[in-house]
């Protein structure tokens, strides 16, 4: 099965690009419309953790712009987000002024849904192209140069760790050394049977599975779609590899078998459940926000095994069902600018994809992870991961087979048997 054209999409800064300085929007007041005009209210529909509300970005926003209020709506796992969303779009009714968009999803956007999403172009988004890294922009513009949404991070990968919880098990707590020990993904799951032996009562060594196998396919340039739209799912080695890894984690009894975004692993983060997490940069935020200020300098972050990867990064678009469209622009372009997404990265830890921004945070260190380089660390992981190729249905084919890997972490279920449905689940997907 083929597509249209494969989205070549914004996981990865090349590495030229990101040492151009870009000139951001700054923090002054826009002309989105609150002073002299009647009050509207501005609607914001997200997944997972954005982080504007918690860096007080809307109300700095609504000061600039007076007669402006945004509310926002929040939905945790992202699955339920997009579904609930294609609804909306079918119906044409319940559409926020802004809608967010996962970057496993933007080519569906692009490829199957660009008439239902304002062409930002119109309000006067191609003057902001120069301020993004190439394969950021590209991914969310269409071949005729419609552009559907502007990016707001991206999520280059390292290893999050509780070094309270390394040190009871008699494991190295040090970064760097913690680092070079897991080089590779062989060597990461040989700590994991060393802390299994001497862990903390109720502590894994891993969250799910499903984590490790994410974060290993996003290191990949190719893992369900080839550079010429042909599915390759069940014949990339690279997909095979990362199963096989998360199964030996699995059958070994090195995860704590958590469904991500469920209340059980929202409250893990705190009880010591499991030890290390595979960390996308935007976890940073979510770690924060789940375990609080007492759990500050009891985290740490480390360089990911095997190189550099990407895992998540969103885009904001405004639907053609949106309210207030040129005041909803105006928002996005402000909120995807430069200043913003630094103070984003320093408060919240999402990576920025706006390249004047990737300038401002290199030297940050976050002292709620013990003070780790975490601008020097995301910052390498985005300038070498590789810019993956992504197909319409890339987050859908995902989905099934961390869902596979479900069960064979909490069932026993056979890793052939699973694997089978996997694939299974693929082909109902793509019908």
């Amino acid at each position: 099965m083929t597509v249209a054209r494969a989205a070549r999409t914004g996981a990865v800064l090349l590495a030229g690009a990101l040492l151009l300085t870009a000139c951001g929007s700054g923090s002054s007041g826009t002309s989105a419309g609150g002073t002299g005009k009647e009050p509207i209210t501005l609607t914001v529909d997200l997944f997972g953790s954005f982080g504007y509300k918690q860096a007080g970005l809307y109300e700095k926003y609504e000061k600039l712009n007076p007669g402006i209020t945004i509310k926002e709506t929040d939905t945790e796992d992202e699955a339920d987000y997009w579904k609930a969303l294609q609804t909306r779009l079918a119906g044409g009714g319940g559409l926020a002024d802004v809608q967010g968009i996962e970057v496993g999803r933007i080519s569906s956007v692009v490829q199957r849904q660009s008439d239902k999403f304002e062409d930002l172009g119109a309000f006067g988004a191609k003057k902001l192209e120069k301020d993004f890294a190439e394969g950021k922009w590209s991914a969310a513009t269409t071949a005729d140069g419609r552009i559907l949404g502007l990016g707001t991070d991206v999520g280059p990968e390292a290893l999050c760790y509780r070094s309270d919880l390394l040190e009871k098990a008699g494991l190295p707590t040090d970064r760097d050394e913690l680092a070079e020990k897991w080089s590779t993904w062989d060597g990461y799951l040989d700590l994991g049977r060393q802390y299994k032996k001497k862990a903390p009562k109720g502590s894994r060594w891993i969250d799910s599975v499903g984590s490790l196998y994410s974060i290993m396919t996003g290191q990949e340039e190719e893992r369900y779609y080839d550079s010429s739209g042909e599915l390759i799912h069940t014949s990339n080695p690279a997909v095979k590899k990362a199963w096989d890894t998360a199964v030996d984690a699995a059958e070994d009894g090195l995860s704590a078998e958590l469904d991500q975004w469920s209340p059980e692993w929202n409250q893990a983060f705190s009880s010591g459940s499991f030890a290390t997490i595979p960390c996308p940069s935007w976890m940073l935020s979510y770690i924060k926000g789940q375990v609080g200020e007492k759990g500050a300098g009891t985290w740490d972050v480390a360089k990911l095994p095997e190189g550099a990867g990407n895992w998540g990064g969103s885009y904001l678009s405004v639907p053609k069902g949106a309210k207030h469209p040129k005041e909803a622009f105006e928002l996005v372009k402000w909120l995807t600018a430069e200043e913003q997404q630094a103070e984003l990265f320093t408060e919240q830890g999402l990576f920025p994809s706006n390249l004047g921004a990737i300038d401002r945070v290199r030297k940050y260190e976050d002292p709620y992870f013990s003070r780790a380089p975490i601008g020097e660390i995301f910052g390498a992981a985005a300038e070498q991961a590789p810019v993956q190729v992504l197909g319409v249905h890339d987050g859908d084919i995902h989905q099934q087979f961390t869902n596979a890997l479900s069960e064979v972490e909490k069932k026993g279920t056979p890793s052939m048997r699973a694997w089978d449905n996997a694939v299974k689940g693929v082909d109902n997907v793509l019908g």
